[in-house]
């Protein structure tokens, strides 16, 4: 029987060999060795990517807070502008009406100077047989230029006088100082204006003063 020599190295060549050989064989792509240089492990380049959507998902946010607190600001200017503008068209509505009541005050005050004046005109006219418009008494002539003036200023601001001499009665626009009875044949209607006493005056679809008048019973 033949005896089994063993070799044994001399220096330390052979065994590094050896240990070389062994770091090359786990090194081998073969799922044995080492990871490679490009995989993937946690605090790596795939953790980059969870950042970037956690970042991307705050500004997304962020810019739905911003567009919320716009329209939020948006409706209050609206509203704003809303409330500004009814208070201007009720300012400005206040103010027409307020304007309205002082003509209507200023024009009740100078009627009774106005009735007057037309009393006088009757009466001078009478007096000196001048009934026509264009008199050569100076007394009528200054009564009838005063009388219009007064008129003439009165309608500047809007207010007229009416004399509803054959119209309907209308109690919201006429007095009624009183009824004649009329014939049967070629009389009034029953309810019509057969004389106007004294002219209304009016302001706009406001009555300063009724028309007095005398009615068809």
């Amino acid at each position: 029987m033949t005896e089994s020599k063993q070799t044994i190295p001399v220096d330390g060549h052979a065994s590094d060999d050896a240990e070389q050989a062994l770091a090359d064989e786990q090194s081998r792509p073969d799922g044995h060795g080492e990871s490679t240089p490009g995989a993937s492990a946690p605090g790596g380049e795939g953790g980059h990517t969870g950042d970037d959507a956690a970042e991307l998902q705050g500004d997304l946010d962020e810019l739905g807070q911003l567009a919320a607190k716009r329209d939020e600001y948006l409706a209050l200017a609206q509203r704003t502008q809303a409330d500004f503008e009814n208070y201007r068209k009720r300012v400005a509505r206040e103010s027409a009406l307020a304007q309205e009541r002082g003509v209507a005050k200023l024009a009740k005050e100078l009627l009774p100077a106005i009735d007057n004046l037309e009393r006088a005109i009757v009466e001078i006219a009478v007096a000196t047989g001048e009934t026509g418009e264009t008199g050569q008494d100076p007394l009528l002539g200054g009564v009838r230029l005063v009388l219009s003036e007064l008129t003439g200023a009165l309608a500047r601001v809007g207010i007229e006088s009416f004399s509803p001499g054959g119209e309907t009665f209308d109690p919201t626009q006429h007095e009624a100082i009183a009824t004649v009875p009329q014939p049967p044949e070629g009389g009034a209607q029953s309810g019509t204006v057969v004389e106007v006493y004294q002219p209304g005056y009016r302001l706009g679809e406001s009555i300063i003063r009724p028309a007095r008048v005398v009615v068809a019973a």
